[in-house]
């Protein structure tokens, strides 16, 4: 009893309506359902907070994976590759070119594709690593050995070793050796570079296929670098609701967008570096202090005090601001909207006259 009436607030359990208690048995199953994934996630038993248990929104995307990539340079531009140990028989993905064939070659160039990571070395060879959900990288003393059933591989460097680790189950962070530009953008998804396209391809881009906006954002096709973590930002910051259609757009709805994108990038890409420092990045993770929306359901809104909605789906889910963004109007969730049905609110006004009754 005491945790539905923690759930509702101000709601009391003693005569509660059908609708109120519906809406916190649903709230309470959802609850619970994620408490039991953060402790079979974490590993350790300890509850993770948040939005924390849902793990495809932990993916490196566009600021992440340019800080690690600044940070790699810094260490192993035009320093040879001397060794990769792999720990892992799944984190090598390709066949064509052998791993062998990487050793001694020098690193000429760091770049982004996408989310992925590619090092360009010596003889025209392509190192693409995709860290996917969990995967994150770790600069150690040089020698040091991959341990632990979260070791992908070590890149032995002069200067350090440069470890690959993945903390999930779900072996997906990837590993490609590939030769010559033809082989490498086969890994290319194709999206928009925002932060390198003006108005008008952002305009095409967008239109291209009808989505709604938090779709579009997060294709690789479309954009690119952009997940779960900044869409939700950028979309808070134009103003717009995550389920509104790209071709219903009007002109000045683009710009917001538009402007919003590159701004959102650009300003979390800074502020990383600003925190980070000349310290290698660790903790590399989807949840930031000082986001507006993301991973911050319940939470005020620091724009306007709403409480931060979501809608779940899956092991995903998209957290804006029902006043900032949809006029009010509360969206609907797959898993409360179905269990409610005529009875779930549509309004911040419905759902606080349910927390009053």
């Amino acid at each position: 009893m005491g945790t539905l009436r923690n759930l509702l607030g101000s709601a009391t359990i003693a005569g509660d309506s059908g609708i109120l208690a519906r809406a916190q048995l649903a709230v309470f199953h959802q609850t619970r359902t994620a408490d039991v994934t953060a402790r079979r996630n974490d590993g350790r038993g300890r509850l993770q907070r948040g939005n924390a248990s849902l793990g495809r929104t932990l993916l490196p995307e566009y600021p992440d994976i340019t800080l690690y990539i600044e940070h790699l340079r810094s260490r192993i531009s035009n320093e040879p590759l001397e060794e990769v140990r792999l720990a892992s028989p799944f984190f090598l993905r390709s066949v064509d070119v052998p791993i062998g064939a990487t050793k001694g070659k020098r690193v000429v160039e760091l770049r982004r594709l996408g989310k992925r990571i590619v090092f360009a070395l010596e003889d025209d060879l392509f190192l693409v690593l995709h860290l996917m959900i969990a995967g994150r990288l770790r600069w150690r003393p040089r020698g040091t050995k991959p341990v632990g059933k979260i070791a992908l591989a070590t890149f032995e460097f002069p200067k350090g070793t440069l470890l690959a680790t993945e903390a999930s189950s779900k072996k997906r962070a990837s590993l490609h050796v590939v030769r010559g530009d033809d082989a490498l953008r086969a890994h290319d998804p194709g999206g928009l570079e925002v932060l390198d396209a003006d108005l008008e391809r952002f305009r095409e881009a967008l239109a291209r296929e009808s989505h709604t906006i938090k779709r579009a954002l997060t294709d690789p096709r479309l954009f690119s670098g952009i997940g779960n973590a900044y869409s939700d930002e950028i979309l808070h910051a134009a103003r717009l609701s995550p389920v509104k259609l790209t071709r219903s757009l009007t002109e000045d709805e683009v710009q917001r967008l538009f402007d919003a994108t590159q701004r959102t990038l650009l300003e979390w890409a800074e502020r990383l570096r600003r925190e980070t420092g000349e310290r290698f990045p660790e903790k590399v993770t989807a949840f930031h202090q000082g986001m507006a929306v993301h991973g911050r359901y319940g939470k005020p809104c620091p724009t306007c005090g709403a409480p931060i909605a979501r809608i779940a789906y899956a092991d995903n889910e998209t957290n804006y601001c029902a006043r900032c963004q949809t006029g009010g109007r509360l969206l609907a969730d797959r898993a409360l909207s179905r269990l409610l049905r005529g009875d779930w609110p549509r309004s911040l006004e419905e759902m606080e006259g349910l927390r009053r009754r």
